[in-house]
């Protein structure tokens, strides 16, 4: 496929949104403290002892992305489905990354290199790649870049604590 044939606008729309779905709750720990910080599993534990979802799975979380992405989506030109669907499964995604971590036994907040941005990045692409402009070799080059983004800034942000509060 030529480089001339990708739709970037389209590329660089979507990940955007990824950034934007992904950050939101981030954004909203900080803007809010602890307000709000209802996590979404209700403090349930399963029979393997460990948390449904865990404490950085939020309700918060979920409304600030679905409703920020959902205003950038707008801004973008996009319906304003897009936007919340693409904020519910982006979290989706991450909500079955963290349920899958749990039942492996990983901490609250680790890294699970590639698990923790795939899930959250392929099915909100996948799922809406037609409304995106989005063809398959798209949705994988962005799941790349997005994985690549994370690797890179993942460190600079468990630096900064951000990763281990409620969100």
């Amino acid at each position: 496929m030529p480089l001339q044939s990708l739709c970037w606008y389209c590329l660089f729309q979507a990940l955007v949104l990824l950034l934007v779905s992904n950050g939101a709750p981030v954004i909203a720990s900080r803007v809010l403290g602890n307000r709000l910080a209802m996590p979404i599993d209700n403090g349930l534990y399963l029979g393997d002892g460990q948390r449904l979802l865990g404490i950085t799975k939020t309700w918060r979380g979920l409304f600030s992305a679905i409703f920020i992405t959902t205003v950038i989506a707008i801004l973008c030109g996009l319906e304003p489905i897009t936007g919340v669907l693409f904020g519910m499964l982006t979290m989706l995604g991450d909500m079955l990354a963290s349920f899958v971590k749990r039942r492996l036994g990983k901490v609250e907040s680790s890294q699970a290199r590639g698990f923790d941005t795939i899930p959250e990045t392929l099915l909100p692409l996948y799922l809406l790649k037609e409304p995106l402009g989005l063809d398959f070799i798209d949705v994988i080059l962005i799941v790349v870049l997005f994985f690549l983004c994370e690797e890179f800034f993942s460190p600079i942000l468990y630096r900064l604590h951000i990763r281990n509060k409620p969100y």
